[in-house]
């Protein structure tokens, strides 16, 4: 199992944080070693003093593919949640003034929360679907999917290309605007639609 993440998938946030429009997808990894279930909490990281989330769709992949076509993308998704990736925007900012790689920031341990997982509604991935976080009862993030830069099947196209997916990998697909830090005894609330999806405490 492997955590595929998308970059810059939203305008907006590409504009909070002042980076450029992407011509094509930017993808990275977390190892196995990032997910974080459901039944547990987040313990913020003793490297950081600034960690934000980013709420997320994720997709699950239901079977092994390679080279697939946007066209037949759905046929390898089996279901559909919320995640949050999140990322240590102190140290980030770091490793990007030294042009190092990321992954202390966005890879480290429990950075990849995700939610239950349910299955695809039919016709769902053909119309636009709605997700918010609350961060102790207060909207801060909202988005939806067809405000993506690249929906799924799209990105489920570009990956394949460079990566095999397979059974159990998770897509992130990118987070819309309204980033922000998260302190120990936040409670992290997201729902899909209006229905909550997961709480998630800080400690």
């Amino acid at each position: 199992m492997k955590i595929i993440c998308v970059g810059r998938n939203y305008v907006d946030h590409i504009k909070e944080l002042s980076n450029e429009k992407p011509k094509d997808p930017v993808i990275f990894l977390k190892p196995d070693t990032a997910l974080l279930d459901q039944n547990s909490d987040f313990y913020y990281p003793s490297f950081s003093q600034d960690v934000h989330h980013e709420i997320e769709l994720v997709f699950r992949i239901s079977k092994v593919g390679k080279h697939i076509e946007s066209k037949f993308a759905h046929k390898y998704i089996d279901g559909i949640g919320l995640g949050i990736d999140f990322t240590a925007r102190d140290l980030q900012a770091k490793l990007k003034e030294k042009g190092l790689p990321w992954e202390k920031s966005k890879a480290f341990n429990g950075s990849a929360f995700v939610s239950n997982i349910r299955p695809l509604k039919e016709g769902e991935l053909e119309q636009s679907i709605p997700f918010y976080l609350e961060i102790n009862g207060k909207k801060v993030q909202s988005g939806e999917s067809n405000l993506m830069i690249w929906n799924i099947s799209e990105l489920i196209a570009d990956i394949s290309q460079y990566f095999t997916l397979k059974t159990g990998d998770y897509i992130f697909t990118g987070t819309p605007a309204g980033v922000g830090p998260v302190k120990i005894g936040d409670k992290l609330s997201g729902f899909l639609y209006e229905e909550k999806l997961f709480d998630l405490n800080i400690s």
